[in-house]
């Protein structure tokens, strides 16, 4: 069903049942995306970082995808995608392994909800994204959950926050703490006293409470 016919320089202005698909697509990659990052990592991580990169990312290989969908590219098309925006993304910084299997299955969603062709049903592509949400939500919270607490740290070797130091950072902070260190985060760098606030995040093995004293 097409209400306008109407065309700009070849191209039609307006394709409803294009249009609602693009749509109804967008609002699962969306709603699935959105429950895996900000309802299964981010309470866990508190990274507001990667949970902004997620969202983005996921946005923008949608719309690259279902957009691009009639090139025959098909899986290699879809390959080069995962590649491409994973090495652009985070080539310069070392990303955790579990930051990247989250990209990839956020990246992996995405195609997934743009590429499915006309002989995968709605029912079955909101069974797959379902699959995938259930799969997150049991490995995160029941299988490789680590109970994690923090510390506040004001720390005297600014330095060492630097990308290519941030090994030597985790190796020193172990050394002092003597705490089996998770991630580290940084907070404001007071050049004039030579410290820098860190968060220091920590398996609590003995399921402690977080400190939250400076």
């Amino acid at each position: 069903m097409r209400i306008m016919s109407v065309e700009i320089f070849g191209i039609e202005l307006v394709d409803v049942p294009a249009l609602l698909e693009l749509t109804l697509r967008l609002l699962l990659n969306l709603v699935t995306v959105v429950i895996v990052v900000r309802y299964i990592y981010f309470p866990v991580t508190r990274r507001k970082d990667y949970f902004f990169s997620y969202l983005i990312t996921a946005v923008l290989v949608f719309l690259i995808c279902f957009l691009l969908a009639n090139v025959k590219l098909q899986i290699g098309f879809a390959l080069g995608l995962f590649a491409i925006f994973g090495i652009i993304r985070y080539r310069t910084t070392t990303v955790p392994i579990k930051e990247m299997t989250y990209l990839f299955l956020v990246i992996g969603v995405s195609v997934i909800n743009a590429l499915a062709n006309k002989k995968v049903s709605y029912a079955e592509l909101f069974l797959t994204n379902l699959t995938i949400i259930f799969i997150a939500l049991i490995a995160e919270r029941f299988w490789l959950r680590k109970k994690e607490a923090f510390k506040n740290i004001l720390y005297e070797k600014p330095d060492l926050i630097r990308p290519e130091k941030r090994q030597e950072l985790y190796e020193d902070i172990k050394n002092r703490t003597g705490l089996p260190v998770i991630r580290i985060e940084t907070g404001d760098v007071d050049y004039l006293r030579d410290s820098v606030e860190l968060r220091v995040w920590y398996e609590d093995t003995e399921g402690f409470e977080m400190d939250k004293t400076d």
